[in-house]
């Protein structure tokens, strides 16, 4: 069996007992007199981290990942899908690509997808710039290929001179990469939560303080940890319980990629930032809301029925995760030219 997928089945049952064994905590929640370190050390979650960005590459590859001439049909960009108005997602099941064609897997968020240890469901990317090729070469979605983008690219006096000034060989398909990868990477969304984790007690309700109390107890934080509350491990949808009444190829996950039994059904976890935003989830779509994903998620991966009042509670927690795009520009992000 694959020693990392073994492991977090390890973490996450050892989580499930340790919530299963200390019923009491179960109505526990953070109090007054709990001191600012105290609620901060040793937590699962942690503050995310302001990027180190160009910001004249951030500005060129915001005009790339606008740009529909990426598209064989002159009608797709990056953003169709990850639209930024929206979470850095359509808000659909499924996303359309060129000529109506549709995906057959939810489209993640971008924003804070930096952060991810591998990109896409099935991790088959091991960082942006390996990602970007994805959408650009698959015929549901952009239908193009990189001798057609620069070729139209050149044509362009204003691409022309800028990639010129911010790249050695001007205007490849490694440099537009590299610009569309420095946008993504600059796409960070601090909240409240982050204020909250750095000592800002008050910066998060009460009810959002026992929702997080709720979180870590109920064994979610086993997966959804770190900087970008999930994002960083690979895990079985389906632990203590089948998922799947029926499959498509996009439900095996990333057995599709290793052909290894283990893999079947596991999916990189999703990160939880923003997540208010980004409906309908999973990577089938299938959950309309928060509150339903939640009890998919505990049924399912702790076997657990959580009460209408602690789905509320958590969901509230969730709230708190969302968070506010930050200009590139600002004197808050560092820069490097």
């Amino acid at each position: 069996m694959n020693p990392g997928f073994l492991l977090s089945i390890i973490t996450s049952s050892l989580l499930f007992l340790y919530s299963c064994e200390n019923p009491n905590n179960k109505h526990s929640t953070f109090n007054d007199t709990t001191s600012k370190q105290s609620v901060t050390t040793k937590e699962p979650i942690k503050p995310i981290h302001l990027p180190i960005v160009s910001i004249d590459k951030v500005e060129l590859g915001k005009q790339l990942f606008h740009d529909t001439r990426l598209s064989k049909t002159n009608k797709i960009s990056c953003a169709s899908c990850h639209n930024l108005e929206t979470g850095g997602v359509d808000q659909e099941k499924f996303s359309k690509g060129i000529h109506d064609r549709l995906g057959n897997i939810n489209t993640p968020t971008v924003y804070n997808s930096s952060q991810n240890f591998k990109q896409f469901w099935d991790g088959r990317a091991d960082n942006l710039l390996d990602q970007i090729d994805g959408p650009i070469h698959n015929p549901n979605e952009m239908g193009m290929d990189w001798n057609s983008i620069t070729s139209i690219l050149e044509k362009d006096n204003e691409y022309q001179t800028s990639f010129n000034r911010l790249y050695e060989g001007g205007i490849s398909s490694e440099n537009i990469k590299d610009a569309i990868a420095e946008f993504e990477k600059s796409l960070v969304t601090p909240s409240r939560f982050d204020r909250f984790l750095e000592g800002d007690y008050d910066a998060i309700s009460e009810s959002e303080r026992h929702g997080y109390q709720l979180f870590k107890e109920y064994g979610c934080s086993s997966c959804h940890q770190g900087k970008n509350v999930g994002g960083n491990m690979f895990q079985k949808l389906g632990i203590v319980k089948h998922y799947f009444s029926d499959t498509s190829q996009a439900d095996y996950g990333r057995f599709n990629l290793t052909k290894d039994e283990a893999d079947m059904f596991v999916f990189k976890v999703p990160s939880l930032r923003n997540v208010a935003l980004t409906a309908p989830y999973l990577h089938n779509g299938k959950a309309q809301t928060l509150e339903e994903v939640i009890q998919i998620m505990a049924e399912y991966q702790l076997g657990r029925i959580i009460s209408k009042e602690e789905v509320k509670l958590i969901e509230s927690f969730l709230q708190s995760l969302t968070g506010e795009e930050l200009e590139p520009s600002t004197t808050e992000i560092l820069t490097q030219k």
